[in-house]
């Protein structure tokens, strides 16, 4: 049974959420509607301090948890459609996970479509896992993000396994769009009842991003892609969001693989729940990522990055 402070959020978020006015709509319009998400992910916490960084040719920002140095990581991707967010955007969301999982946290900030269509977000992605790689033990990092930053996450991983590069630890994600041809039952099942995403603003988003890309190409959409040799997987989803579905779909590519994987929906939730911080849910989310990823990163040598 969902908390009385997510039911109010849902009612609240109900009436006030924007919509995409169809195939017309600008892309400043788009992007309008993903700053009106973001805008509600809470305080950035206190203790984690935000810094420019770059690795290698990709620049980005570091999210320090703490004064001390620490040897586990998270090479994060922020969501907002392939369009919008910046890691500044998301710096509340990021700075919650890097607390659960004590840990730092890099968070490239990747080209954007319609200006930087697909595959410039996945090159800037594995560009910024392999200079990673050369400073980092990858045993000591974990891919994650959220909605197309999740996506993105597994095709990093996608990336990284083609090539040959050692592997990171794991990955964790948190409402992943994996599947940007919108295939997923939950798409329609969830359409009335998701109060942060429409099928416009996902179809509209997809269309600037892919151009004339096959959707169903694994490296755009991680649904179709082959989950042979990746880390374990731990992805948290909403049971009335959209893309519960694509969820479903990463746990059953990394079932087929044999990938140790958990995937959890949480019963009346919506897309990235996680960002709000007044919910129990959201808090027992965060600690199991968080738990997940320590469990997953063994304490190593410490190396200094940045």
């Amino acid at each position: 049974m969902p908390s009385w402070q997510s039911e109010i959020f849902r009612r609240l978020s109900r009436l006030s959420r924007p919509r995409a006015g169809g195939a017309a709509v600008d892309v400043a319009e788009l992007r309008a509607q993903y700053a009106y998400l973001s805008d509600r992910f809470g305080p950035v916490p206190g203790d984690v301090s935000f810094e420019p960084g770059q690795l290698g040719p990709i620049k980005g920002e570091w999210a320090r948890h703490g004064a001390k140095a620490t040897d586990r990581l998270l090479l994060y991707f922020h969501g907002g459609g392939y369009i919008a967010g910046s890691p500044e955007t998301h710096r509340a969301l990021i700075g919650r996970l890097a607390i659960a999982s004590e840990a730092h946290a890099f968070v490239p900030a990747y080209r954007l479509a319609p200006e930087f269509a697909f595959p410039a977000a996945v090159r800037d992605g594995i560009d910024a896992y392999r200079h990673l790689i050369q400073q980092v033990d990858p045993k000591a990092i974990v891919v994650a993000g959220d909605g197309s930053g999740g996506g993105l996450a597994f095709s990093v991983l996608l990336a990284a396994r083609n090539a040959g590069l050692k592997l990171p630890a794991a990955a964790v994600a948190m409402s992943p769009w994996a599947d940007l041809s919108l295939s997923g039952m939950s798409i329609l099942t969830n359409r009335e009842h998701d109060h942060a995403l429409t099928w416009e603003l996902l179809f509209l988003s997809a269309r600037h991003y892919l151009r004339r890309t096959n959707p169903c190409d694994p490296y755009a959409s991680a649904a179709f892609a082959s989950f042979r040799d990746f880390p374990p997987i731990m992805v948290h989803a909403g049971g009335m969001e959209m893309l519960k579905d694509d969820a479903s779909r990463i746990g059953d590519r990394a079932a087929d693989a044999g990938v140790p994987v958990s995937i959890e929906i949480y019963d009346s939730m919506q897309h990235i729940f996680q960002a709000n911080p007044l919910m129990p849910e959201a808090r027992v989310s965060l600690q199991r990522l968080g738990q997940f990823v320590r469990a997953k990163t063994p304490r190593l040598q410490e190396t200094a990055v940045g």
